[in-house]
């Protein structure tokens, strides 16, 4: 009979990590985590200390601080996988999860289908021949070096990928690999795990390029699978339910999704709510019961696309079923810098990203220039950003894989501040105020299109206490608006007085935050 290893890779939610290894450890399968090392360490040690007398789980020798689209993320699935392997010699099966991930039918089911076959579960299709990438680069994943995070250093990036394509620096694909892509939600055997670890050992050539290809969790082990396992024993597909939106972001499952998700022919899926406290809690009764039967229609993937084509031709006749929540999600913070002084938030920001592991972003319902990831064209204008903003930072959340966000606004977004303060999100403000000199006026009325270029000293002159005037009304009507966590910074105040709003803002601690408040020329124009 089968007997499950859970390959958890993991980084946030230490209760929820605890509750999903009792979960599935329960029912006599067993589970090796990896817990991100840019975690917190208390997070670690609270989930070691939890599970450290239960036998059937253990973790990977060594926390890896993971990325989106590195290395490291494969190298930590093969610490956890190592350990799986030696701390659990009857385990039959590898079963790749995430700390999203629920199952959505009875051990008992999930047994009986592994058994039912001898074959590994992972998507592989060929890299070059599939359609499976939709956007972005392609084979300059592989082609080049990337000693860059894209999400984090784009322009290094994409500069480092410009600069080796102008020098003719394309390196050849291993001869004798077919590079093959796809979903890294896998199930592989024993035999087949103890065949890659084995490879991993040998070919350290193959081991040399994967390190620096771009998003190699989607290649390595579906490539390395396909060349040591016979074609007959794989089937391509993931046993773990997954959708994604218009803009290629996964879609969330809430309470109401329950009997939808156990009617798709899928072991787990991914992902689910952390607010979806009673999905989880049935779904967990379920993974334990007995003699359930499973009517399986598939139809979510065919759901999905019938009620999306009706909204683009205008008939969105009821929500959606993957919106159901509209929330940014109530494990979430957001950080909101309000400043009129643009320059003086870039410097505020510039700082407060040397000092924590925290994704900024400025300007980006004032400027359309801000940097921003491709998300599917919801973010190419100021006015699509505007108008789907709570999509918008629910996607900028997920991109970034984080529960923090940082961003600059001007206080003229009135409305934006009060929509992202009713949200069920924490929403904290920091509202820097500076003095404006008669220059800075100027300067502003020009801008804003108040005064043209030519305008002379008289007008500007009778022009200039209406702009102050309507700078004081934009600061006053967010003080007046009762927002619950509005904190303040002054630039006629000392360092010491301002690191008390800014640590309170950052949740830092205030001599951290001094550090910060006391930087030379934080306030200069």
């Amino acid at each position: 009979m089968a007997k499950i290893a859970f390959i958890l890779l993991c980084h946030k939610d230490p209760e929820g990590i605890i509750r999903q290894a009792e979960r599935l450890t329960a029912v006599g399968d067993c589970m090796s985590i990896h817990f991100d090392a840019r975690a917190p360490k208390a997070d670690y040690d609270r989930i070691r200390k939890a599970l450290d007398g239960n036998p059937n789980v253990t973790f990977a020798r060594r926390r890896i601080r993971c990325g989106w689209g590195e290395w490291s993320l494969v190298q930590a699935t093969l610490h956890a996988v190592e350990a799986a392997v030696s701390a659990f010699p009857d385990a039959t099966h590898f079963y790749m999860l995430s700390g999203d991930c629920m199952a959505i039918k009875s051990a008992e089911y999930a047994h009986a289908f592994l058994d039912s076959a001898d074959v590994d579960y992972i998507e592989s299709f060929d890299f070059f021949g599939s359609d499976w990438i939709k956007t972005g680069i392609k084979e300059e994943r592989l082609i080049y070096r990337h000693l860059f995070n894209e999400r984090n250093n784009k322009r290094l990036f994409y500069g480092a990928m410009a600069l080796q394509k102008r020098l003719g620096w394309r390196r050849a694909i291993p001869a004798d690999l077919q590079i093959m892509i796809g979903s890294q939600w896998w199930c592989l055997r024993r035999r087949t795990i103890e065949w890659v670890l084995d490879f991993t050992r040998k070919r350290t050539n193959v081991m040399r390029f994967f390190r620096t290809t771009w998003i190699p969790d989607e290649t390595f082990f579906q490539t390395v699978v396909r060349h040591v396992v016979p074609d007959a024993e794989i089937r391509s597909r993931t046993l773990t339910f997954l959708m994604f939106s218009d803009y290629g972001m996964p879609v969330t499952f809430y309470n109401d999704h329950y009997d939808l998700l156990l009617s798709q022919d899928f072991l787990f899926a991914r992902k689910v709510s952390p607010e979806a406290r009673e999905l989880k809690r049935r779904l967990g009764v379920l993974y334990a019961s007995e003699g359930t039967e499973f009517r399986i229609s598939n139809e979510g993937q065919r759901l999905y696309r019938f009620v999306t084509d009706r909204g683009r031709e205008g008939r969105r006749y009821a929500p959606r079923f993957w919106e159901a929540e509209a929330s940014l999600g109530r494990e979430r913070e957001l950080l909101i810098v309000i400043c009129k002084k643009w320059h003086v938030a870039r410097r505020l920001l510039g700082l407060v990203r040397q000092e924590l592991d925290i994704p900024v972003i400025e300007y980006l319902f004032d400027e359309g220039a801000t940097e921003l990831p491709d998300l599917g064209g919801i973010q190419s204008t100021i006015e699509k950003r505007t108008r789907h903003r709570r999509a918008l930072m629910r996607m900028l959340f997920d991109y970034h894989q984080t529960d923090r966000l940082l961003v600059c606004m001007d206080p003229k977004n009135f409305e934006l501040l009060q929509d992202f303060c009713a949200d069920r999100a924490t929403t904290r403000l920091l509202e820097v105020q500076c003095q404006f000199c008669d220059d800075y006026l100027t300067g502003h009325a020009k801008r804003i299109g108040l005064a043209g270029e030519q305008a002379g000293p008289e007008a500007m002159t009778r022009l200039l206490p209406t702009i102050r005037n309507d700078l004081r009304h934009e600061s006053d009507r967010i003080a007046d608006a009762g927002f619950t966590h509005l904190h303040r910074m002054r630039e006629t105040a000392w360092p010491d007085e301002n690191a008390v709003p800014l640590a309170a803002f950052l949740s830092i601690p205030e001599d951290k935050a001094r550090k910060i408040a006391a930087t030379e020329h934080l306030f200069s124009d």
